[in-house]
């Protein structure tokens, strides 16, 4: 089966329906339009599907000729609050929303590579499962999707992801793969700061939230620095400071706002306990008062070392040039992460940033991001390869 150029055959639809699904940028788990596009793709495939999380995310089985394992493919579908700088001539049509970190493209993939299983079901031994999903950005849609049973009926097996665009480090159009740990955790903390108002002019009279939350800040950093092996990672960014009022008024209080992240549940664990230690012995030591508030989000992605290599080495045969081994794991975070603590699969990365007229890269997230139409055919092939592989 010649999977590259049954990508290519189809890969001015795949960039056709990039385009069309880019226009439409939607958040979270609101995706009317985005959904919409979707079943009508699947509709016109011949693909049945079957919704989820108030119709908000959609499941689509092709069923091969004979009984075997179950393959999911995961593809992402929401968009980001940026306002879209690119100046394509298929740019975001919603105010402040744009397709700014490439899931567009792998919702588009995705579809692309639906049809054209759906169309050699006879060479399949089982179920490919296509989840379509919301909300990858901010509290993750996956578990929703897990608990309403999307790993269910058939039970998924094994589960492919693919994330396009951002990875600096691996060079343009290839693949990168990575056994185990892959990316991090992904917890959000708050700190509320209680002091006591008073004039500028007079300190004395006051409990300054403002220095204190200074001091939290310092000593947060020390968790990262001091109290973890410097062999091991995990990070604190404290994101987001706001007191005050103006420059003669020491305020009540102070909020402050980050992020937390590891790659061991352990150090995680540490992380989440001490952060909550620091900000109340801080405040408490200055006649203060500190309420912290953590929750967790994703957890630790770690690729199944088995599968991952499966992957990776069935890639080789269609790319043989382009396998990208990363040595090293990154901080971001990733909601497949929740898939992957249910069933064993592989998350891997294509490079594919495009660049701008002004000659730079724009990374994700950033109002200029664009992503190498080109190179969409060979995440397709790469899911075709996998399917017709694992389910031969």
């Amino acid at each position: 089966m010649d999977v590259i150029k049954l990508a290519k055959e189809n890969e001015d639809l795949c960039i056709e329906m990039r385009r069309e699904l880019h226009k439409i940028p939607e958040l979270e788990l609101e995706l009317p339009k985005t959904v919409k596009y979707v079943k009508s793709k699947l509709d016109e495939f011949g693909i049945k599907y079957t919704e989820m999380i108030n119709g908000n995310a959609l499941v689509a089985n092709i069923y091969g000729d004979s009984e075997g394992k179950c393959l999911a493919i995961r593809a992402d579908m929401d968009a980001l609050p940026i306002q879209e700088e690119t100046g394509l001539p298929f740019a975001s049509t919603h105010k402040g929303k744009m397709h700014a970190c490439g899931h567009d493209s792998h919702t588009a993939i995705a579809l692309t590579a639906a049809k054209i299983l759906n169309e050699n079901r006879d060479k399949l031994k089982g179920v490919v499962k296509f989840i379509f999903k919301p909300r990858v950005e901010v509290t993750g849609g996956a578990k929703p999707m897990i608990e309403e049973g999307c790993l269910e009926n058939p039970k998924v097996d094994h589960i492919i992801g693919m994330h396009g665009g951002w990875l600096s480090d691996i060079p343009h159009g290839k693949i990168g793969f990575k056994d185990n740990e892959l990316m991090a955790s992904m917890d959000i903390f708050s700190i509320k700061v209680k002091g006591k108002g008073g004039h500028g002019a007079n300190p004395q009279n006051a409990i300054d939230p403002i220095i204190i939350s200074a001091e939290i800040l310092m000593g947060l950093q020390k968790i990262i620095s001091r109290e973890i092996a410097p062999v091991d990672s995990g990070l604190v960014s404290v994101c987001k400071i706001e007191g005050g009022y103006t420059q003669n008024i020491i305020p009540n209080e102070v909020n402050m706002l980050g992020t937390a992240r590891a790659l061991d549940e352990d150090i995680r664990d540490k992380i989440e306990k001490r952060i909550s230690e620091i900000a109340e012995g801080i405040a408490k030591t200055y006649g203060a008062s500190a309420e912290t508030f953590y929750e967790r989000f994703y957890p630790v992605l770690k690729n199944d070392p088995e599968f991952n290599s499966f992957v990776k080495e069935n890639t080789r045969k269609i790319f043989p040039d382009d396998i990208f081994e990363l040595e090293k794991p990154t901080m971001g975070g990733e909601d497949m992460a929740f898939y992957l603590k249910e069933v064993p699969g592989t998350f891997l990365f294509l490079s594919n940033l495009k660049e701008a007229a002004d000659g730079e890269k724009y990374s994700n997230h950033n109002p200029k991001f664009d992503l190498d139409e080109s190179l969409f055919y060979k995440g397709v092939s790469i899911f075709l390869k996998t399917a017709f592989e694992f389910l031969s």
